[in-house]
């Protein structure tokens, strides 16, 4: 199930606003997927940091920006917003992308929910349930959104977009969101899963739940960090994932998705080396039955310049790559 070997697999580029440059960061947002777009990657993906901009809000700004890169987001939280006010903005989105936006969500993580908005975070898959109800009633219009389920009473008219192609994937870890995933929704979008936890746990499960509900092939996004640097420079690119890109360990979702997996921390996921090594790595997360990569540049150095020659050196790879390989 899942991909077969050899089948085409997506590359794409994971972009954000850069903390504290408030004066540049929408600037910097519309430049990067640009030259994105540019360099050939087929998508960009763009996460909601807790603390930072809106992931929808710059998908709007780099999707007028652009022509043909595909724009998504690498998740919304769910409980952030009112399905209407989240439907409303993505159909929004997608009329400014025109077409070309997938609506990235989930039900995040207890810390985001309940210590950082207040909010409850109980039955999260019943929850994705409520709010896919919205969505999917929204993304038929325009015309009325009547819901009327577990934890929404909506009757609400939408008459943003006549475009009726609206992706949408969801962060699936467990087997239950794996199968709504599968019935329901696009594809998944990953973090934190490597080659084995998505060959042997998550690409069955979303595949077989696609196929009972008669619906196409689902897409599976796998976020991977890549770090182009010479052999002896692998463990400092190890040490800096790790430092940098670990937050997201705590959480008991990644944990029992690492469970399915041979991976220990985000340096285990990590594609660093040559490129022949990178190449290799990426490919072996292809033959596990991804269907779309979303690199995280990591880049190495001491202070800016190198940084940035660092990451010029890896996005220069990437670029010989793109769209696919």
């Amino acid at each position: 199930m899942g991909v077969p070997k050899g089948a085409h697999v997506r590359i794409g580029l994971m972009v954000g606003p850069e903390r504290r440059r408030h004066a540049h960061k929408v600037q910097r947002l519309i430049d990067d997927v640009t030259d994105a777009e540019k360099a050939g990657f087929s998508s960009v993906w763009i996460p909601q940091v807790p603390d930072d901009f809106d992931a929808m809000t710059a998908a709007a700004i780099t999707g007028a920006a652009t022509e043909r890169i595909e724009i998504g987001t690498a998740v919304v939280a769910l409980q952030s917003r009112h399905p209407v006010a989240l439907a409303q903005q993505a159909l929004s989105t997608q009329a400014v992308c025109d077409g070309r936006f997938t609506l990235g969500i989930g039900p995040s993580h207890h810390w985001v929910v309940s210590e950082m908005m207040g909010l409850p975070y109980e039955r999260p898959a019943a929850v994705v349930r409520s709010y896919l109800d919205v969505i999917e009633a929204a993304g038929n219009g325009p015309g009325p959104v009547d819901v009327e389920n577990e934890h929404f009473t909506i009757h609400n008219p939408l008459d943003i977009t006549d475009i009726t192609d609206n992706p949408v994937l969801i962060a699936a870890l467990g087997p239950v969101m794996l199968r709504i995933a599968g019935e329901r929704t696009d594809g998944t979008i990953l973090w934190m899963a490597d080659e084995r936890s998505i060959g042997d746990y998550i690409a069955p499960r979303i595949t077989a739940a696609a196929e009972s509900a008669g619906r196409p092939a689902p897409r599976i996004v796998a976020g991977v960090p890549v770090c182009i640097c010479r052999d002896d420079e692998v463990e400092i690119a190890r040490q800096r994932a790790d430092r940098i890109l670990a937050e997201a360990e705590i959480s008991p979702n990644y944990q029992r998705l690492m469970d399915h997996g041979d991976a220990l921390n985000v340096s285990d996921i990590l594609a660093a080396g040559s490129e022949a090594a990178v190449m290799a790595r990426l490919r072996s997360f292809a033959d596990a039955g991804v269907t779309d990569l979303s690199v995280r540049v990591l880049p190495i150095g001491e202070g800016r310049d190198q940084l940035l020659e660092s990451s010029r050196r890896t996005r220069e790879f990437l670029s010989t790559i793109t769209p696919s390989i």
